[in-house]
């Protein structure tokens, strides 16, 4: 497996590998507590994928590069699983089509859950012995395939909740907070110049399309101090922001009249108040937490309306630099953005995925790698926007400041929000 589709080396010591392997496994299981096999098998839109489909195909992935070419006498599960849970990967072979995922009755849950035993076992034989520094890697990045998954799967759930009239929550709704209003939006300034962005090669895991650690120009900006709340975007609908086409861009304002948008998706007024789904249920909209299920292109309207911008993407990264990894991540249980308080830049990490202006592309010098794994990230750099920082649904230990997510801009399932920029 060629290094650079990697972008990191991990220690053929597997003692710490086991334990994560463990550790990630066992987050997968706990997020299917209380599921029925019909929660987990219904597919509510194209861009979502069943619960099902998700457990069952970050098995694969072990399987399928891992244990089958490394683990002698390793014998597969089912054949029919490497048609059925390979997602995109055109140099593995042929796949169930995307859309035609909750087609798939059968397997049944519990047969996907023995599929994910049975890997397990292969997978804990394996590395009881020694790997190579490759495939230690190659492991290591199937583990954060799996936490990427686990995110996905919290919001393709909520996707699935939401059209439920029942309103079902996917984890028990708790007593609403004392409302803790969100800091003052404040400006924080940045020179800019001539910076290195891009993941550093220290050895620590990140995605390929991480880097190549590279040189940028940058103006000086100023970066607003928290996240646009839910308060600030009211006041953007009750002052028409999605009746005038002056804020939008053209392909924005063209998807808004053709989806109906009127608000963030999942927000319906009843008697006067803003209500939305959550993973705990239909609860009202807490006007100080960070606004969420926003599009690249509400977002980049609010903005304008807001005489402000998004930021590119290397400005957040000088911004985020520094800053510790943690924040309201899915760790903390709470799976709902919250109010963003204290001094400097607040909530950077967690709560919302930040939409930023920056399509996705390559960085210079970039090289996907050759064979399947080199499919993982490159193939989707057109046509996408970067969002960055995680959100309350992200894996803690999952987000760092280099992390490169990307959707298409019309999006608006994911936790998505945004924080403002400007010119200085």
């Amino acid at each position: 497996m060629p290094q650079q589709a990697l972008s990191t080396r991990a220690g053929a010591q597997s003692g710490p590998l086991a334990e994560a392997f463990d550790e990630v496994r066992a987050a997968s299981m706990a997020l299917a507590e209380g599921l029925s096999d019909a929660d987990a098998t219904v597919q509510s839109m194209e861009d979502a994928s069943p619960a099902k489909w998700h457990l069952a195909h970050v098995t694969w992935f072990f399987e399928r590069f891992v244990l089958k070419p490394h683990l002698k006498g390793y014998d597969g599960f089912s054949d029919d699983f490497d048609y059925l849970f390979n997602s995109y990967y055109d140099a593995v072979g042929d796949r169930h089509p995307r859309p035609r995922r909750g087609m798939l009755t059968r397997p049944r849950l519990n047969e996907v859950m023995a599929y994910r035993t049975h890997v397990d076992a292969g997978m804990r034989t394996l590395l009881d012995g020694d790997i190579s520094d490759d495939l230690a890697a190659l492991i290591t990045l199937g583990l954060h395939h799996e936490e990427q998954h686990q995110e996905l799967f919290l919001t393709d759930i909520l996707h699935l909740f939401a059209q439920n009239p029942l309103k079902p929550a996917f984890r028990p709704s708790e007593p609403r907070l004392m409302q803790q209003p969100a800091s003052p939006l404040a400006w924080q300034r940045f020179e800019g110049g001539l910076i290195e962005t891009g993941h550093e090669d220290d050895g620590r895991f990140a995605f390929d399309c991480e880097g190549p650690r590279h040189k940028v120009w940058l103006e000086p900006f100023a970066l607003a101090n928290r996240a646009v709340t839910n308060g600030e975007w009211i006041a953007f609908i009750e002052e028409g922001g999605y009746e005038r086409p002056d804020h939008w861009l053209s392909d924005g304002w063209a998807t808004c009249q053709a989806e109906g948008w009127k608000a963030p998706l999942y927000w319906r007024k009843e008697k006067g108040e803003w209500w939305t789904m959550t993973l705990r249920g239909w609860q009202p909209v807490d006007p100080e937490a960070p606004v969420c299920h926003v599009s690249h292109y509400e977002a980049d309207a609010y903005a304008s309306w807001a005489g402000a911008r998004l930021p590119a993407e290397a400005e957040w990264e000088l911004a985020a630099r520094g800053h510790p990894l943690a924040g309201n991540d899915a760790g903390t249980g709470r799976l709902s953005p919250a109010p963003q308080t204290g001094g400097g830049l607040a909530g950077l990490f967690g709560d919302v995925w930040e939409w930023t202006r920056s399509a996705y592309s390559p960085y210079p010098g970039f090289r996907a790698a050759e064979g399947a794994v080199g499919e993982y990230n490159g193939k989707f750099m057109s046509g996408q926007m970067v969002l960055r920082g995680g959100s309350c649904a992200t894996p803690p230990g999952h987000i760092r400041g280099t992390y490169r997510n990307f959707f298409h801009p019309g999006k608006r399932w994911q936790f998505s929000g945004l924080r403002l920029a400007r010119d200085v």
